[in-house]
């Protein structure tokens, strides 16, 4: 196995086990940089979508006990069936809208140029978001939803419905879910959290789908890249879990609003005036 693409491998992994569960977008990450990495090849882009479910397995690692209390509590506690089903229900709407339309969105969407614009967008939303929020807290206005078992199902489909908005590559799923899901009154800290948990099936059926579609194209030499690719990204996936967890108790997105306006800004330009040329 070539060294070089082992590393380039393990790069790949810190960047999606470091962009997954913040508002940034990990795909957009990912096909920026092996894009500057040439990382290409017929299981390239199955390899970026597999790898995410290391950064899944990091959450169900570090919510072990309340994912373990759930499923012991499902045949006899209704909380337990209540936020099973809310995941369920989130789950469902990018499941149906994914396997509509992922050829398509591949085909046209799938590119930094693309990805940039979506950046771009997503941090003018997040700051307007934010800029809500602060106004309704001047008013003293409360989120409505202070913790996850205190979601509903129809908070839960339409958080679903916003998961949805992430099949743009840029957008970022966790963004999507957790402003989402404050625009909807459920506080940073809620939506946050319901974003970890909405991710196991999403993170979970998106690398298997993609696996099982491009089985043909992957070989036994390729099982080397993508071990150190999902291991790497767990481990880099879990330590900015509980870097969020902190950050979410005290800050907001706007930090995260003006990276993605930036790192958007500078992909355009360099597209614009030739300085890289972009590809995939």
């Amino acid at each position: 196995m070539d060294p070089l693409l082992l590393l380039k491998a393990a790069l790949l992994g810190i960047v999606e086990g470091l962009t997954e569960f913040l508002p940034i977008s990990s795909t957009g990450h990912l096909i920026v940089a092996a894009s500057l990495l040439n990382f290409r090849g017929a299981s390239a882009a199955t390899f970026e979508i597999a790898i995410q479910t290391g950064a899944m397995f990091a959450v169900v690692w570090e919510y072990r006990a309340r994912i373990g209390k759930t499923i012991s509590g499902l045949a006899t506690e209704p909380p337990a069936r209540r936020f099973a089903l809310n995941v369920a229900i989130a789950f469902l709407p990018a499941m149906v809208i994914g396997l509509a339309f992922s050829k398509l969105i591949k085909r046209h969407l799938f590119h930094p140029v693309p990805v940039a614009i979506a950046f771009v967008v997503g941090g003018i939303i997040i700051l307007w978001v934010e800029a809500m929020r602060r106004r309704g807290v001047e008013k003293g206005l409360t989120a409505r939803v202070t913790t996850v078992d205190d979601m509903t199902p129809f908070d839960a489909i339409r958080i679903g419905l916003f998961q949805c908005l992430a099949l743009i590559p840029g957008t970022s799923r966790s963004g999507a879910t957790i402003i989402g899901g404050m625009v909807l009154g459920l506080s940073r800290p809620a939506a946050t959290e319901f974003s970890f948990y909405l991710a196991i099936p999403t993170l979970m059926a998106a690398g298997a789908y993609s696996v099982y579609k491009e089985r043909d194209a992957l070989r036994a030499a390729d099982l080397p890249i993508f071990a150190v690719g999902t291991l790497v990204s767990f481990l880099a996936a879990l330590l900015c879990i509980r870097w969020l967890i902190r950050y979410v108790a005290s800050h907001d997105f706007t930090a995260f609003a003006w990276y993605r306006i930036a790192f958007g800004a500078v992909i355009l330009w360099t597209a614009w005036s030739g300085m890289v040329s972009w590809s995939r």
